[in-house]
């Protein structure tokens, strides 16, 4: 008998209002423990009333919500404490080093002072980092600061983490880079919940949803939504989807 894999994150029914317009509409998923959930939709679709609702930044209109085991409604100071956050501008301080970014971060994670230090220079010399120590962060090329951003968001090893349009503005290489720092932490035992506006990403992701007008119309491996909408690529189940109205 398969062994029944541990759920980072339920939902059930989630539905969130803004008077009288409907943001979340029922929406009904879970992510495993490790996996690599692409969570895609256009503009506007609810992704990031969604996201804010799962960060414990929002509360949902109704429904059942639990990330990391904990109660969205009665716990989330305990979800924010086992989750992990990095958006499209990479939530660094440009006016602060490479180090202080690393040290204040780790400190709002609530590591301690020698755990800060020890993680600090693990984490500088895995990136290739210690010269750039004292640097300013406005001083080092964007591919460095995106994979710092990245580690700095799981500095505290994290139960999830959510990367909200991580990669936008960078190039393909860099992208590509990007994406083996995240297969590595989902070997780890981290669960990434990202979204992406680049269809080539959403291949990477062992489950994608689509998400339309604040509702769900798909969710599966990309290889099975490939095979379903008879198309090659992402990008054209994305457009099937998203033209539906």
């Amino acid at each position: 008998m398969a062994e029944e894999k541990e759920n980072m994150i339920v939902v059930k029914e989630l539905v969130k209002k803004f008077g009288n317009f409907v943001a979340n509409d029922h929406l009904t998923f879970e992510v495993g423990k490790g996996e690599v959930f692409g969570f895609l939709g256009a503009n506007g679709a609810g992704k990031t009333t969604a996201i804010r609702i799962l960060c414990g930044l929002s509360y949902p209109t109704s429904g059942l919500v639990n990330v990391a085991g904990f109660d969205i409604y009665t716990e989330r100071e305990n979800i924010k404490r086992n989750i992990g956050y990095m958006s499209q501008r990479f939530s660094l301080y440009d006016d602060l080093t490479v180090y202080e970014n690393i040290r204040f971060y780790a400190g709002i994670y609530g590591l301690s002072r020698n755990e800060i230090r020890e993680r600090a220079d693990i984490l500088m010399q895995k990136l290739n980092l210690d010269e750039a120590r004292n640097k300013l962060i406005r001083d080092i090329p964007l591919g460095w600061k995106q994979k710092l951003a990245f580690s700095v968001a799981i500095i505290h090893d994290p139960r999830i983490v959510f990367l909200d349009e991580p990669t936008g503005g960078v190039d393909p290489i860099t992208r590509r880079n990007f994406w083996n720092l995240i297969f590595e932490a989902s070997r780890n035992g981290i669960t990434v919940f990202v979204t992406t506006h680049y269809m080539d990403e959403a291949e990477y992701c062992d489950r994608v949803s689509i998400m339309v007008d604040g509702r769900i119309v798909a969710m599966d491996k990309p290889a099975m939504l490939k095979e379903q909408y008879g198309v090659v690529n992402m990008n054209e189940v994305f457009l099937k989807l998203a033209r539906v109205k």
